[in-house]
């Protein structure tokens, strides 16, 4: 890959971001890079922005702003001769902003996915919280049920993916992912992508990457059957 490329993903809980984005990293050579990963590392690293964002994810909050950019920035300033992918980070205006400021994306993937489809997902979705590994009882369960793969550690469910806090939890990205879209969309490198089905919507993504990375014809750019 010649040219540096930096893109990032958004989409609500349960949309399926986590799995198309280790496609394309696998498929097209992107960094992958979790904003859920980074929080983790800083925690467990004590990294006085880590021990900040510790105080916050033991009371169940949110991470402010300012606090997820002190840990954010940092890390991609070390990575400005890398190409990557996002995941999880810009979430908020704000935090566009600051991203704006130290560079430029040059794509961003926002997924719509039906309400009832993200209900059914995350009603099957199991956690290993040390690592951040996700499974779905549905299409990707655990090797031994409610143990992880890699550790055997009990898998937990978050009390925010079951049902009657989903709805709250959608409403909540809506209102501040919708400023993040408009901006991306104005600087002309927002592509939304709707369906129920990952596998249905990742050969017009894969399409699109092949297009934007002039990827030259692979396994990856093979015309697919939606």
């Amino acid at each position: 890959m010649a040219k540096l490329f930096r893109a990032a993903i958004m989409g609500p809980p349960g949309s399926g971001k986590g799995t198309i984005s280790q496609r394309i990293a696998e498929s097209f050579g992107l960094q992958y890079l979790s904003s859920g990963h980074f929080l983790r590392e800083g925690i467990a690293a004590n990294t006085e922005a880590g021990v900040e964002v510790r105080t916050f994810v033991e009371r169940g909050m949110l991470v402010p702003d300012h606090v997820m950019t002190r840990l954010m920035l940092p890390r991609l300033e070390q990575l400005i001769g890398h190409s990557w992918l996002l995941d999880g980070f810009p979430r908020t205006l704000m935090q566009a902003q600051a991203l704006n400021n130290l560079c430029q994306l040059d794509l961003v993937i926002s997924l719509n996915i039906p309400y009832e489809t993200l209900r059914e997902r995350l009603s099957d979705r199991w956690i290993h919280p040390a690592s951040g590994r996700v499974y779905n009882l549905g299409f990707n369960p655990p090797l031994v049920q409610g143990k992880d793969d890699i550790t055997g550690e009990p898998l937990i469910q978050h009390d925010d993916d079951k049902p009657e806090a989903l709805m709250a939890r959608l409403r909540h990205y809506k209102d501040v992912a919708k400023p993040v879209i408009d901006l991306y969309k104005s600087q002309g490198i927002l592509h939304s992508f709707s369906g129920t089905d990952t596998d249905r919507i990742w050969p017009y993504i894969n399409s699109l990457l092949c297009t934007k990375l002039d990827t030259p014809p692979s396994d990856a750019c093979q015309p697919q059957t939606p």
